[in-house]
């Protein structure tokens, strides 16, 4: 099956990493994986921060232009057999696939579709309701949380929602040697970009827990990653001692799997996480996860399997949490061997390839 495939808050081949750049290439990686020729058709991105009339119509303006584009090239060399649209929501909304999938009469699908009640009346009235339009001409919806699945009753077309568990392609990280139990401090470890809002939230959660740690445990904390809220973290950070802090800036693929394959613990909060593609990471390297019970982070730690959660926003309840996995050695050990199983088991894009294969597979024409 030929599939269209575009993700209008970010494309795969985008430069800036993230979260989603990440499961739209483990998407296409899947989609490929089941024998379909998916192929990117447009990086065009529809994604503003913040409502703005002008550069609302321009985006609008693009996105008919970049349609147009689309429309002239299926027609000349023959149109897909399915539109998929990743991730897209009242701040990215899909300007593109319910327009062309319309034209061409092609089966419409949306994987991570999000709705925002609470956006109908505002600013972003007209862009929410170009979203909610989209969720509800979609014949598949692809959602990796029940919160999302949730998020979309009212909307979807009856049987439209197939759940897909949150998966990846563990590669070198998967391949990566379970991590050695060493003397000497606890290694802790946190991937994650560093800017404002949700990430910058957690970076201070985590902060002030360390700080509330009980004097004689030892521990020392990586982070991984970079951005433009570097020295406002660094900052939050300050009050710690610093030989206990390596700071090691982004890294790609096989940096973030050499370092996780020697550090005993991940340690992300994760406020505002949809679910947090990190976790499995994590995971598939044999390293237990603490977080707090955020969004959809519980679709990818299972509490006392996999990792512990703790409540959203219980500072003290995390720093607890930590101070006893820091302190129980085999407690890491049998949280992190089940979490390697988990991704090997059950998170895999070949698991993911059959179950998206089966929902795509005899969808109708629309006429």
């Amino acid at each position: 099956m030929r599939v269209a495939f575009y993700a209008p808050l970010k494309a795969p081949d985008h430069p800036v990493p993230s979260g989603d750049r990440r499961m739209a290439r483990l998407l296409l990686a899947a989609l490929r994986a089941g024998g379909h020729d998916a192929e990117l058709v447009s990086d065009f991105r529809s994604f503003l921060p913040a409502p703005d009339p002008a550069r609302m119509r321009a985006v609008e303006d693009g996105a008919e232009r970049e349609a147009d584009r689309l429309a002239s090239r299926f027609a000349a060399e023959g149109a897909p057999d399915l539109w998929f649209t990743y991730h897209g929501y009242y701040k990215a909304p899909d300007l593109l696939g319910p327009r062309l999938s319309a034209g061409f009469g092609l089966p419409y699908a949306l994987a991570e579709a999000t709705h925002a009640g609470k956006r109908a009346h505002g600013p972003w009235a007209a862009w929410h309701g170009a979203n909610a339009a989209a969720i509800g001409a979609a014949a598949r919806h692809i959602c990796f949380t029940p919160r999302d699945a949730a998020g979309l009753a009212g909307l979807a077309a009856p049987g439209a929602i197939v759940p897909l568990l949150p998966f990846i392609e563990a590669g070198p990280v998967g391949e990566a040697a379970c991590p050695g139990r060493s003397a000497g401090p606890v290694d802790l470890v946190a991937v994650a970009m560093m800017r404002p809002g949700d990430k910058a939230r957690s970076h201070a959660v985590l902060a002030e827990a360390l700080a509330r740690l009980p004097p004689d445990c030892d521990w020392r904390l990586t982070l991984v990653g970079d951005g433009p809220a570097r020295p406002a973290v660094e900052a939050l950070f300050s009050g710690l001692p610093p030989e206990r802090l390596v700071w090691a800036g982004e890294r790609d693929a096989a940096g973030v799997a050499a370092l996780l394959a020697r550090c005993d613990l991940y340690v992300w909060p994760g406020i505002g996480e949809a679910y947090g593609i990190a976790y499995l990471e994590a995971a598939a390297a044999g390293i237990p996860v603490l977080a707090m019970e955020c969004g959809g982070v519980a679709s990818v730690v299972t509490h006392g399997v996999t990792g512990l959660l703790t409540p959203e926003g219980d500072v003290a309840g995390f720093a607890a949490a930590l101070a006893r996995l820091i302190a129980e050695p085999a407690t890491r050990e049998r949280l992190g061997a089940a979490g390697r199983r988990m991704v090997r088991e059950e998170r895999t894009v070949a698991r993911a390839a059959a179950i998206l294969s089966a929902a795509l597979g005899g969808l109708p024409r629309r006429g």
